[in-house]
């Protein structure tokens, strides 16, 4: 969809950010200032914008302070009742109880929601912000992200909505007014991209610049932390499971798992693949690569040293598929993610 450049003198869009009792206050507030940098500094123009192009209000049930999940309180400015127009919503992070996301506590807000879209306004979602508006039903068969820790309950519990937790963005709908942030800092993403949407890539650059904000342009997938699933009730795959966690490394790994299963192995590859969606042998990748993304983070051993003791003897065989995996070649993998020496 072709966007209009923002005008000169245009009247600044009005931001609601929702502040739920589950709300995450990092979130929350670094939107608010990294979205407020305009009005806070008085400098539009040096931030390459025509004009403010915001005006931020925290918004919620009740006005007055509102202790959030970490216990520290925030100052809720206007009651969403009383807002009967905006331009954009944002819900920041929540943080997930043990038992998952209950639904239906805030049927007030959620109808709002709906009414704030069928008026025009972009809802966006930081994180596991899209727990909340996935209720309004208006992100069913569209494309959507999540913090990749929240990704299978959010499956569970939004069964109709497609989720892809390797992106950092999604952005769907019609009028493209549907749109999330994955895991916990990406709303960076998110916020360079609203500003850079409504006041031009300049202003995206140089508030990047002023906050030293960095976009995730390679995607979440090399923050992925494989962990093979283990809920699907086949004793005989757990038990393979559990030997491949210590000799993944092995030569000829998912022979030897069949051989030890005592099942043939079209029934052994079968069942593999039913219960845990990966085959013997994608499965046995997995753990090769998420042990050598630890060596990778943690050590100084040349990379094909790492190659050989998680179970490659082809170490140009390993880079390729270090990269397929994970989205990064393992030398830009370990700048990524090394600690660095000041903090060792």
């Amino acid at each position: 969809m072709a966007r209009q450049a923002p005008s000169p003198g245009s009247a600044p869009r009005h931001v609601s950010l929702l502040a739920l009792p589950d709300a995450a206050v990092s979130t929350l507030t670094g939107i608010f200032d990294v979205m407020n940098a305009f009005t806070l500094m008085d400098m539009p123009d040096a931030l390459g914008a025509a004009s403010v192009p915001f005006r931020l209000e925290i918004v919620g049930e009740a006005t007055g302070p509102l202790g959030l999940a970490s216990g520290v309180p925030v100052n809720v400015q206007r009651a969403f009742t009383e807002i009967d127009a905006t331009d954009i919503v944002i819900v920041p992070s929540v943080l997930l109880p043990q038992q998952g996301w209950k639904k239906d506590r805030y049927p007030g807000l959620v109808a709002w929601l709906r009414m704030m879209h069928d008026r025009g306004a972009v809802l966006c979602s930081a994180c596991s912000g899209i727990f909340l508006l996935a209720e309004t039903g208006l992100f069913d068969g569209k494309d959507a992200t999540v913090h990749f820790g929240y990704a299978g309950a959010f499956a569970a519990a939004y069964p109709s909505v497609p989720i892809h937790p390797e992106r950092v963005l999604t952005i769907s709908g019609a009028r493209e007014e549907l749109v999330c942030s994955g895991a916990s800092m990406s709303w960076h993403d998110l916020v360079l991209y609203l500003i850079a949407r409504y006041a031009g890539a300049t202003a995206a650059q140089e508030v990047a610049r002023l906050f030293a904000l960095q976009w995730h342009q390679d995607g979440l997938t090399p923050y992925l932390v494989f962990e093979g699933k283990r809920d699907h009730g086949d004793g005989d795959i757990q038990s393979a499971q559990q030997w491949l966690d210590k000799h993944f490394s092995v030569a000829h790994p998912v022979e030897e798992m069949i051989r030890r299963s005592r099942l043939a192995e079209r029934t052994f590859k079968r069942r593999f693949t039913q219960a845990t969606g990966l085959t013997p042998l994608d499965y046995v990748q997995r753990l090769r690569i998420e042990d050598a993304k630890r060596r990778l983070e943690r050590t100084e051993a040349p990379i094909d040293e790492i190659s050989w003791r998680v179970g490659y003897e082809d170490p140009a065989f390993f880079r390729r598929l270090f990269k397929r995996t994970t989205g990064l070649a393992p030398g830009a993998y370990r700048r990524r993610f090394r600690i660095p020496g000041f903090a060792r």
